[in-house]
Formats: C-alpha cells, structure tokens, sequence
C-alpha cells in the first residue's frame, strides 16, 4: 500500500484534472457551435497535443489501434454528444451530476449481465441514485435550459455510454498506455462526432474569436483533464481518485451560476446531494465486496 506523503501529488492533481473537466460544460455553451460540433472541435483541437506528448523523446510513440481503442472512440462520440446537448437542454449542475452515475451503471451492469452480485450497500446507492435523478429531473426550472426534462434524460444515458467507454478502455490499456489509448480513441471519435453535427444541421464554425478560444479551450481541457486523472489511477487506488473527482460537479455549479446566473431549487440541490452519496456508496460496496472498486470517473 501506498504510504500517505506520496499520494499527496497524485491526490492534488486529481483535485487540479477535475476542477479542469468541470470547464467542460461551461466551454460547450460558449463555443458558438452546435452541441455535437463543440465535441468535434474539443477532438480536434486535442490530438496535436496528444500527439505531441507521444512523440516525444521517452514518450510512449503512436502504434496502430486494437479494435477496443476504436470501440473506445465510438462510445466517446456517443457520450460527448449526449451530454453536450443535455447541457444545452437542461441546467450544467443537472447534466453534470446525473453523467456521474457512470460507477452505479458500470456496476449494475456486472450484477445484470456477469452475475457478479453486488454488496448490500450498492442496493441502497441504487435506490439513493433513482431518488435523487428523479428529484433533480421533477424539480428543473424551464429557465434553464431548452427541454429540461430531455436534457436529465439525454445526461442519465450518459452514464451508460461512458461505461462502455470504459469498459473498452479496460481491455485496450492490458497491452497500451493511457495516453497511447487516449489517442486513438480521440482520433476514431472525430469523425464521428463531426458526422453527427453535419447530420443534425449544426453550426460548426465558430462566429466571433471568443468561439474559437472555447474550442481551443475544449481541446486543452481535454488533454490536461483526462490525462491527469488518468496518470493519478496509476498512482491512487481507483476509489479514491473516483471518489474525489466528484468535485467535478461542484465546479461546474459555481461556474454555472457565476456565468451564466444558473441556481439549483432546493429539491434540485438535495438531489444532487442524494446522486453524489449514491455514487460513494457504490464505490464503497464494490471495495467492501471485491477488495477493488470500478474506476468509473466522470465523461466531461
């Protein structure tokens, strides 16, 4: 086991990745594309740099994809572009928190279709998780966003596509680098995710240089964020760095109400609150029950 002064750097810098990714929605809603296009850019804007890193001199080089790299892009694409548009229909704190229920899924998922029967406890986060996404969809205001309803719903079935995200990029890492897997699966998303803009009528170029600079901002994020946490699991067991990534949403809140004047109604802000604990209780269970918790941690 690692002792406590060395995970203080590893700990920081999951606290630093996270607050980064909680820019993610903000920067959606200010690139002045569509939804679907401002994921496209965020890939886009990311691969030089990722490519950069990899061909550096000590860096991991860039090699042909296995098939679950590939696998990896589609369910990015897919996750990018259902959360992005949730966080146009509905508040950033509603698309934010319901999107990390990804560890409930992923182990739901286990119980379901591998018999792999969980905890007691993951019962009561299951029951905790579908009381507050229920709170936080009833209680939505129209205000803010387009569709509030469909933008909860758009966001819970992140969750689901962000376990397949990760359960690809479980089995692509047994002979490959994160940053190496990172790579490819933002290479195989871009066109995919500019093929949904097109196919939606989106915007896809950016009005003013504040747009651009979003985009540019989209790919930065993309790179610092992920890649952090993704050096922090090396260095961290996996329930830590899942646990204190959830702060994640809590960023996006503020910025959110600083931005652009978004407040969460009482019973919104008390199912938050019962989704979050939800989330701990099944990272908790998972490790009561195998020793190892899923390291489900949030798509932005």
């Amino acid at each position: 086991m690692t002792p406590p002064a060395p995970r203080l750097i590893p700990l920081l810098v999951v606290l630093a990745s996270a607050s980064i990714l909680g820019l993610a929605p903000i920067l959606v809603r200010l690139t002045e594309t569509g939804p679907a296009a401002a994921g496209f850019w965020r890939f886009a804007f990311a691969l030089p740099l990722l490519a950069l890193i990899l061909s550096r001199p000590g860096g991991e080089g860039v090699a042909r994809p296995s098939k679950w790299m590939l696998l990896a892009g589609l369910f990015f694409a897919l996750d990018l572009s259902f959360w992005h548009y949730g966080i146009v229909m509905t508040s950033v704190a509603n698309a934010t928190v319901l999107c990390n229920l990804t560890p409930v899924v992923v182990t739901l998922i286990g119980w379901l279709f591998f018999k792999e029967k969980p905890a007691r406890l993951f019962l009561l986060a299951l029951a905790l998780a579908m009381a507050g996404a229920f709170a936080m969809a009833a209680a939505a205001k129209g205000g803010q966003g387009t569709n509030p309803i469909l933008g909860d719903l758009l966001s819970l079935t992140v969750s689901f596509w962000y376990a397949g995200y990760f359960l690809m990029v479980k089995l692509a890492r047994t002979t490959a680098g994160a940053l190496w897997v990172t790579f490819w699966a933002t290479l195989a998303g871009l066109p995919l995710m500019g093929g949904v803009a097109l196919l939606l009528g989106e915007d896809m170029i950016p009005a003013t240089a504040a747009g651009w600079a979003a985009c540019v901002a989209m790919g930065l994020m993309h790179v610092a964020g992920q890649g952090g946490v993704a050096w922090a699991l090396g260095r961290l067991p996996a329930s830590i760095t899942a646990v204190t990534i959830l702060i994640q949403p809590l960023v996006a809140a503020g910025l959110s109400w600083l931005v652009f004047g978004e407040t969460l109604a009482p019973i919104q802000a008390l199912g938050g609150a019962l989704v979050l604990c939800a989330i701990v209780l099944a990272q908790w269970s998972s490790r009561t029950k195998t020793g190892a918790t899923p390291e489900g941690v949030a798509p932005a």
